[in-house]
Protein backbone atom coordinates (compact mmCIF):
# COMPACT_ATOMS: atom_id res chain seq x y z
CA UNK A 1 0.00 0.00 0.00
CA UNK A 2 1.60 3.32 -1.11
CA UNK A 3 0.79 5.94 1.56
CA UNK A 4 2.34 7.93 3.72
CA UNK A 5 3.03 6.60 7.03
CA UNK A 6 2.57 9.93 9.27
CA UNK A 7 -0.60 10.96 7.24
CA UNK A 8 -1.94 7.71 7.78
CA UNK A 9 -1.71 8.15 11.45
CA UNK A 10 -3.41 10.97 11.50
CA UNK A 11 -6.41 10.35 9.34
CA UNK A 12 -7.23 6.60 11.34
CA UNK A 13 -6.63 8.28 14.83
CA UNK A 14 -10.01 10.56 13.23
CA UNK A 15 -11.90 7.45 13.54
CA UNK A 16 -11.25 6.69 17.31
CA UNK A 17 -11.91 9.88 18.75
CA UNK A 18 -15.93 10.06 18.99
CA UNK A 19 -15.74 6.71 20.30
CA UNK A 20 -15.79 5.99 24.02
CA UNK A 21 -13.17 3.35 23.95
CA UNK A 22 -9.51 2.70 24.75
CA UNK A 23 -8.28 2.60 20.90
CA UNK A 24 -5.26 3.43 19.97
CA UNK A 25 -4.98 6.33 17.35
CA UNK A 26 -3.10 4.14 14.62
CA UNK A 27 -5.54 1.09 14.80
CA UNK A 28 -6.10 -0.84 11.68
CA UNK A 29 -7.42 -4.17 12.92
CA UNK A 30 -8.23 -4.74 16.69
CA UNK A 31 -9.98 -8.08 18.61
CA UNK A 32 -10.21 -7.20 22.30
CA UNK A 33 -12.43 -8.85 25.40
CA UNK A 34 -12.64 -6.59 28.68
CA UNK A 35 -14.33 -7.85 31.60
CA UNK A 36 -15.46 -6.01 34.79
CA UNK A 37 -17.23 -8.11 37.24
CA UNK A 38 -19.96 -6.72 40.12
CA UNK A 39 -18.88 -6.10 43.75
CA UNK A 40 -20.39 -8.68 45.68
CA UNK A 41 -22.43 -10.67 42.81
CA UNK A 42 -23.02 -12.73 40.54
CA UNK A 43 -23.48 -10.18 37.80
CA UNK A 44 -20.72 -9.19 35.24
CA UNK A 45 -19.72 -7.11 32.37
CA UNK A 46 -18.21 -8.71 29.44
CA UNK A 47 -17.33 -6.77 25.73
CA UNK A 48 -15.82 -8.57 22.60
CA UNK A 49 -15.05 -6.20 20.48
CA UNK A 50 -13.60 -6.12 16.81
CA UNK A 51 -12.99 -3.50 14.37
CA UNK A 52 -10.65 -2.65 11.06
CA UNK A 53 -10.08 0.31 9.39
CA UNK A 54 -8.97 0.37 4.91
CA UNK A 55 -7.28 4.18 4.13
CA UNK A 56 -7.48 5.21 0.92
CA UNK A 57 -4.61 7.41 -0.30
CA UNK A 58 -5.92 9.87 -2.72
CA UNK A 59 -3.92 12.82 -4.29
CA UNK A 60 -1.85 15.91 -2.67
CA UNK A 61 -1.39 13.94 0.42
CA UNK A 62 -5.11 13.56 1.31
CA UNK A 63 -6.85 10.15 2.46
CA UNK A 64 -10.30 8.94 2.43
CA UNK A 65 -10.96 5.80 5.11
CA UNK A 66 -13.87 3.70 5.31
CA UNK A 67 -13.89 0.97 8.55
CA UNK A 68 -16.43 -0.61 10.65
CA UNK A 69 -16.25 -1.50 14.51
CA UNK A 70 -18.32 -4.14 16.44
CA UNK A 71 -19.23 -4.24 20.14
CA UNK A 72 -20.90 -7.25 21.43
CA UNK A 73 -21.69 -6.56 25.13
CA UNK A 74 -23.10 -9.57 27.97
CA UNK A 75 -24.55 -7.99 31.22
CA UNK A 76 -24.95 -11.69 32.99
CA UNK A 77 -27.52 -10.51 35.25
CA UNK A 78 -27.73 -13.21 37.83
CA UNK A 79 -29.06 -11.63 40.88
CA UNK A 80 -32.61 -11.26 42.08
CA UNK A 81 -33.90 -8.01 40.03
CA UNK A 82 -37.95 -6.54 40.68
CA UNK A 83 -38.25 -6.80 36.92
CA UNK A 84 -37.61 -9.49 33.69
CA UNK A 85 -33.85 -9.15 32.85
CA UNK A 86 -34.01 -11.78 30.03
CA UNK A 87 -34.51 -8.58 27.60
CA UNK A 88 -30.63 -7.12 28.59
CA UNK A 89 -28.32 -9.65 28.49
CA UNK A 90 -26.74 -8.76 25.07
CA UNK A 91 -26.17 -5.47 23.30
CA UNK A 92 -24.87 -4.76 19.96
CA UNK A 93 -23.12 -1.87 18.87
CA UNK A 94 -21.83 -1.78 15.23
CA UNK A 95 -20.05 1.52 14.03
CA UNK A 96 -19.40 2.46 10.14
CA UNK A 97 -16.46 4.97 9.99
CA UNK A 98 -16.24 6.97 7.35
CA UNK A 99 -13.63 10.25 6.91
CA UNK A 100 -11.10 12.51 4.90
CA UNK A 101 -8.54 14.46 5.72
CA UNK A 102 -6.05 16.55 3.51
CA UNK A 103 -3.04 19.20 4.51
CA UNK A 104 -3.75 22.50 4.86
CA UNK A 105 0.23 23.95 5.74
CA UNK A 106 3.32 22.18 6.46
CA UNK A 107 1.99 22.21 9.83
CA UNK A 108 -1.76 21.51 9.84
CA UNK A 109 -4.10 19.15 8.70
CA UNK A 110 -7.84 18.75 8.64
CA UNK A 111 -9.91 15.54 8.71
CA UNK A 112 -13.73 15.39 9.28
CA UNK A 113 -15.32 11.69 9.79
CA UNK A 114 -18.77 10.53 10.28
CA UNK A 115 -19.76 7.68 12.15
CA UNK A 116 -23.24 6.15 12.02
CA UNK A 117 -24.27 3.77 14.80
CA UNK A 118 -26.57 0.48 15.70
CA UNK A 119 -26.70 0.97 19.70
CA UNK A 120 -29.91 -1.69 20.28
CA UNK A 121 -30.41 -5.24 21.98
CA UNK A 122 -31.49 -6.35 18.36
CA UNK A 123 -33.78 -8.60 19.61
CA UNK A 124 -36.90 -7.27 16.98
CA UNK A 125 -36.62 -5.28 13.68
CA UNK A 126 -34.72 -2.23 13.56
CA UNK A 127 -36.58 1.04 14.05
CA UNK A 128 -35.38 4.97 14.28
CA UNK A 129 -34.56 4.16 17.75
CA UNK A 130 -31.87 2.17 17.51
CA UNK A 131 -29.78 4.45 15.11
CA UNK A 132 -26.98 7.33 15.92
CA UNK A 133 -25.22 9.63 14.32
CA UNK A 134 -21.62 10.78 15.92
CA UNK A 135 -18.91 12.31 14.07
CA UNK A 136 -16.55 15.47 14.59
CA UNK A 137 -14.20 17.91 12.58
CA UNK A 138 -10.26 18.22 13.53
CA UNK A 139 -6.79 19.87 13.19
CA UNK A 140 -4.17 18.00 13.65
CA UNK A 141 -0.33 19.22 14.22
CA UNK A 142 1.71 15.68 13.54
CA UNK A 143 5.61 16.27 14.33
CA UNK A 144 6.04 12.69 16.14
CA UNK A 145 8.18 11.23 12.96
CA UNK A 146 10.59 13.88 12.75
CA UNK A 147 14.15 13.23 14.20
CA UNK A 148 15.42 16.88 14.24
CA UNK A 149 12.83 17.12 16.83
CA UNK A 150 14.35 16.87 20.55
CA UNK A 151 10.97 15.65 22.32
CA UNK A 152 8.62 14.75 19.05
CA UNK A 153 4.24 15.36 19.36
CA UNK A 154 1.51 15.25 18.01
CA UNK A 155 -1.59 18.13 18.87
CA UNK A 156 -4.92 17.32 18.02
CA UNK A 157 -7.68 20.04 18.50
CA UNK A 158 -11.37 19.18 17.25
CA UNK A 159 -15.55 19.40 17.89
CA UNK A 160 -17.06 16.22 18.64
CA UNK A 161 -21.05 15.48 18.33
CA UNK A 162 -22.09 11.89 19.63
CA UNK A 163 -25.48 11.34 20.34
CA UNK A 164 -25.10 8.94 22.85
CA UNK A 165 -24.05 11.62 25.23
CA UNK A 166 -27.62 13.51 24.94
CA UNK A 167 -26.38 16.77 24.76
CA UNK A 168 -27.60 18.51 21.62
CA UNK A 169 -24.42 20.54 20.91
CA UNK A 170 -20.59 19.27 20.00
CA UNK A 171 -17.72 19.01 22.78
CA UNK A 172 -14.79 20.11 22.42
CA UNK A 173 -11.49 17.79 21.84
CA UNK A 174 -8.15 17.51 22.84
CA UNK A 175 -5.05 14.94 22.22
CA UNK A 176 -1.04 16.22 22.91
CA UNK A 177 1.27 13.12 22.86
CA UNK A 178 4.62 14.03 23.50
CA UNK A 179 7.74 11.82 23.47
CA UNK A 180 10.19 12.61 26.92
CA UNK A 181 12.80 10.71 25.57
CA UNK A 182 13.81 7.32 23.78
CA UNK A 183 12.23 5.44 26.74
CA UNK A 184 9.81 7.67 28.30
CA UNK A 185 6.33 9.07 26.41
CA UNK A 186 2.96 10.10 27.35
CA UNK A 187 -0.50 11.22 26.27
CA UNK A 188 -2.84 14.05 27.57
CA UNK A 189 -6.51 13.40 26.25
CA UNK A 190 -10.06 11.76 26.47
CA UNK A 191 -10.89 9.09 26.36
CA UNK A 192 -7.28 8.11 27.74
CA UNK A 193 -4.52 9.44 29.54
CA UNK A 194 -0.83 7.47 29.75
CA UNK A 195 2.74 7.57 30.68
CA UNK A 196 4.42 5.11 28.72
CA UNK A 197 7.65 3.73 29.49
CA UNK A 198 9.63 1.23 26.85
CA UNK A 199 11.41 -1.35 28.52
CA UNK A 200 12.84 -2.86 25.16
CA UNK A 201 12.20 -2.97 21.08
CA UNK A 202 9.61 -5.49 22.47
CA UNK A 203 8.35 -4.89 25.89
CA UNK A 204 6.60 -1.58 26.62
CA UNK A 205 4.78 -0.83 30.60
CA UNK A 206 2.00 1.98 30.95
CA UNK A 207 0.05 3.98 33.94
CA UNK A 208 -3.19 4.71 32.19
CA UNK A 209 -6.45 6.81 33.19
CA UNK A 210 -9.14 6.18 30.90
CA UNK A 211 -12.75 6.41 30.12
CA UNK A 212 -15.27 3.61 28.59
CA UNK A 213 -18.96 3.52 28.29
CA UNK A 214 -21.90 3.32 25.76
CA UNK A 215 -25.57 3.95 25.73
CA UNK A 216 -27.98 1.60 23.95
CA UNK A 217 -32.05 1.34 22.86
CA UNK A 218 -33.84 -1.34 24.21
CA UNK A 219 -36.48 -3.02 21.62
CA UNK A 220 -38.17 -4.73 24.63
CA UNK A 221 -39.14 -2.19 27.43
CA UNK A 222 -39.72 -3.28 30.51
CA UNK A 223 -42.05 -1.46 33.48
CA UNK A 224 -39.41 -0.18 36.15
CA UNK A 225 -40.77 1.86 38.91
CA UNK A 226 -43.59 2.62 37.24
CA UNK A 227 -42.09 3.60 33.96
CA UNK A 228 -40.97 2.46 31.21
CA UNK A 229 -37.10 1.76 30.68
CA UNK A 230 -36.00 2.25 27.07
CA UNK A 231 -32.08 2.42 27.04
CA UNK A 232 -29.68 1.44 28.74
CA UNK A 233 -26.36 3.07 29.73
CA UNK A 234 -22.88 2.19 31.38
CA UNK A 235 -19.82 4.89 32.11
CA UNK A 236 -16.73 4.08 33.38
CA UNK A 237 -13.22 5.56 34.88
CA UNK A 238 -10.32 3.35 35.10
CA UNK A 239 -7.26 4.09 36.72
CA UNK A 240 -4.85 0.74 36.05
CA UNK A 241 -1.77 -0.17 34.25
CA UNK A 242 -0.63 -1.92 30.89
CA UNK A 243 1.43 -4.30 29.48
CA UNK A 244 2.28 -4.66 25.82
CA UNK A 245 4.32 -7.18 23.73
CA UNK A 246 5.23 -6.72 20.08
CA UNK A 247 5.25 -9.76 18.35
CA UNK A 248 6.41 -7.54 15.16
CA UNK A 249 6.58 -4.09 14.73
CA UNK A 250 3.08 -4.02 13.78
CA UNK A 251 1.64 -6.76 15.73
CA UNK A 252 0.78 -5.84 19.57
CA UNK A 253 -0.78 -7.78 22.14
CA UNK A 254 -1.89 -6.50 25.14
CA UNK A 255 -3.24 -6.62 28.66
CA UNK A 256 -4.43 -3.63 31.05
CA UNK A 257 -5.83 -4.09 34.52
CA UNK A 258 -7.18 -1.76 36.86
CA UNK A 259 -9.92 -0.62 39.02
CA UNK A 260 -12.61 1.49 38.31
CA UNK A 261 -13.06 4.70 40.38
CA UNK A 262 -16.45 5.73 39.17
CA UNK A 263 -19.25 3.16 37.82
CA UNK A 264 -22.60 3.73 37.00
CA UNK A 265 -24.31 1.05 34.61
CA UNK A 266 -28.01 2.63 34.66
CA UNK A 267 -31.40 1.92 32.80
CA UNK A 268 -33.41 4.66 31.39
CA UNK A 269 -36.37 5.93 30.22
CA UNK A 270 -37.27 7.27 26.41
CA UNK A 271 -35.73 10.90 27.70
CA UNK A 272 -32.85 8.72 29.19
CA UNK A 273 -33.60 10.17 32.75
CA UNK A 274 -32.46 7.76 35.08
CA UNK A 275 -35.04 5.08 36.23
CA UNK A 276 -33.25 1.79 38.23
CA UNK A 277 -29.64 1.72 38.63
CA UNK A 278 -28.04 -1.59 38.13
CA UNK A 279 -24.81 -0.94 39.48
CA UNK A 280 -22.95 1.53 41.00
CA UNK A 281 -19.67 -0.10 43.15
CA UNK A 282 -16.30 0.19 41.91
CA UNK A 283 -14.80 -3.40 40.86
CA UNK A 284 -11.65 -4.47 39.18
CA UNK A 285 -11.36 -4.42 35.25
CA UNK A 286 -9.45 -6.09 32.88
CA UNK A 287 -9.28 -5.38 28.76
CA UNK A 288 -6.69 -8.01 26.55
CA UNK A 289 -6.27 -8.46 22.88
CA UNK A 290 -4.47 -8.21 19.96
CA UNK A 291 -4.46 -5.47 17.53
CA UNK A 292 -2.38 -4.74 13.89
CA UNK A 293 -1.32 -1.11 14.17
CA UNK A 294 0.87 1.08 11.63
Amino acid sequence: MAFRKSGLILMVGLFFITHFSFAQLTDLARLEYSFIPKSNSEDQYTRLKALFNYPIELKNDSYFIVGAEYNRILLNLEDDYPFDVSGLNKVHIIDLNLGYTFKLNETWRFGVNFNPRIASTLTKQLNSDDYFMNGGIFFIADRSKEESLKRPYRLILGLTYNATTGLPFPLPFVSYHREINETWSFNLGVPKTNLKYSINSKNNIQSFLALDGYLAHLQEPSIVNGESVDHISLSVAVIGLGYEYLFTKHLVGYLYTGYTFRLNNVLRNKNRDEIYKLDDVNAFYLRTGIKFKI
